[in-house]
């Protein structure tokens, strides 16, 4: 075993979640419809795992010649709400494979299972309910965006975690997702263990950019790096 893990953080969509990268096609949608013509891996690339104001916010600024960011970002964000909610009436979620395999090995091992996300909160319980997960159960706590002051990368969400388990050393935490900012995140939180998947937003090579201490292709190879 490499170290003793007591908590594993994970990101939602794109790591343990497979809803098609909805969010970000509907991210892109909304500030293409201000006029821009941004590409689906600009928004991956600029606004993966970040809240998703400040997601538009990064994209409009880094991406775009807009002159007003703040004024766009807020009517594109305004905009963002109603139209995925209308997307995900019809949206077929699912696990990626073996995820949920993973979280009954760390049950089973006293290991707890937090989930945490740059969505609000109305957003992730949507998908947890269209999944089927439910805390106690399959996870032991949700943390989002509605949650903390400052979003990833900020250490903020993971600190609640320990918090709430009494978990004291962040080197027996482990955080894993599939984009830069959740290492980053990671990484701010002093945690003992940070992992990239390949299931999600970005490729190895902008996840490499963060320097994670493992990238896998799967979930499940999380259970070689926690006890082998």
């Amino acid at each position: 075993m490499n170290k003793r893990i007591d908590l594993v953080v994970f990101d939602m969509a794109g790591t343990t979640v497979n809803e098609d990268n909805i969010v970000y096609k509907t991210v892109q949608q909304v500030i293409n419809d201000e006029g821009f013509t941004i590409s689906l891996q600009d928004v991956l690339e600029h606004g993966a795992g970040k809240e998703k104001y400040q997601a538009i916010m990064d994209i409009l600024t880094k991406v775009t010649p807009c002159e007003n960011p703040e004024s766009v970002a807020k009517k594109a964000f305004s905009n963002f709400k109603p139209i995925l909610k209308k997307l995900y009436q019809n949206l077929e979620v699912v696990a990626f494979d073996r995820v949920e395999e993973l979280f009954d090995v760390l049950k089973n091992n006293n290991i707890k299972v937090v989930l945490n996300t740059g969505y609000d909160s109305k957003v992730a319980n949507q998908l947890l309910k269209k999944i089927g997960w439910k805390k106690g159960v399959n996870y032991d706590a949700l943390l989002t965006a509605d949650d903390v002051i400052k979003g990833r990368p900020d250490k903020e969400m993971i600190c609640k975690a320990m918090q709430m388990f009494k978990i004291t050393d962040a080197s027996r935490v482990l955080k894993v997702g599939d984009s830069a900012i959740d290492i980053e995140e990671g990484k701010n939180a002093n945690c003992g263990i940070t992992v990239g998947v390949l299931t999600g937003a970005q490729s190895k090579e902008q996840i490499a950019k963060a320097s994670p201490d493992f990238i896998i292709k799967e979930l499940i190879g999380l259970i070689k790096i926690i006890f082998y």
